[in-house]
């Protein structure tokens, strides 16, 4: 089974093929392709024909996010907020959406106060965002997990702590290449399980987002499902 479009169709297309033997094919001809861009896919035809017809299978990690197979990531904070107003955007498309409407979230923003379990341990934060990543990529070609793997059986959990707005804006510059692992304001974890909620008493809702769309708010508890897509790939 093929599937045509950005991040949000091919994640509901692969994750309703989660778990089966169907084989999965990704055309990458939406906004984000993110997914597509972790599992190296080209968009290019000349390149892709060969791989959807004589390619081999390789299976792949997805998440379970509160029932809901997703493929690239789970994330609440910022970037969800930006994402809906991103959605919402007619005029604009591409990264000119997701940036203006991470301009527009990024300046109503309120640091969130987190409480993550992973894997059993809990860790309470003020900041950001939380992203639970089984790809690398999302928002457009943002590298926001860059040591994750769709095939080792965890997630990356990134966290933008508490900061100033400026360092906010700097991270933003540094995520198409990854480096903003290396701040100190920004904490990576890795685990099987992943539950994101807010602190008791926060007194506010939050979105959640999965592969560009938003499914709900939270708490979202995110589990890796280990090789259970079976996708031509590279």
């Amino acid at each position: 089974m093929l599937g045509v479009g950005g991040d949000g169709l091919v994640g509901c297309v692969g994750g309703a093929l989660a778990g089966t033997d169907a084989l999965f094919g990704i055309v990458p001809a939406g906004r984000g392709n993110d997914f597509a861009r972790q599992l190296g896919v080209p968009s290019d035809p000349e390149r892709l024909a060969p791989l959807l017809l004589e390619g081999e299978p390789r299976a792949v990690d997805t998440i379970d996010a509160n029932g809901t197979a997703v493929l690239g990531s789970v994330y609440a904070g910022v970037d969800a907020v930006a994402n809906d107003n991103a959605n919402r955007t007619r005029l604009l498309r591409g990264s000119a959406a997701y940036y203006v409407g991470a301009l527009r979230a990024i300046a109503s923003w309120r640091h969130a106060d987190y409480l993550i379990t992973v894997d059993g341990e809990r860790h309470r934060r003020e900041g950001y965002t939380v992203v639970a990543a089984n790809s690398g990529y999302y928002g457009f070609g943002k590298h926001i997990a860059p040591d994750a793997r769709v095939d080792d059986g965890l997630l990356d959990v990134v966290l933008i702590r508490k900061a100033p707005r400026t360092l906010f804006f700097a991270v933003m510059r540094e995520l198409e290449a990854g480096t903003h692992v290396r701040r100190p304001e920004v904490e990576v974890l890795r685990g099987r399980e992943v539950r994101i909620e807010l602190a008791e008493g926060s007194g506010r809702t939050l979105p959640y987002g999965a592969d560009g769309e938003l499914p709900g708010v939270l708490p979202v508890t995110a589990r890796v499902m280990p090789g259970a897509l079976r996708v031509l790939a590279p």
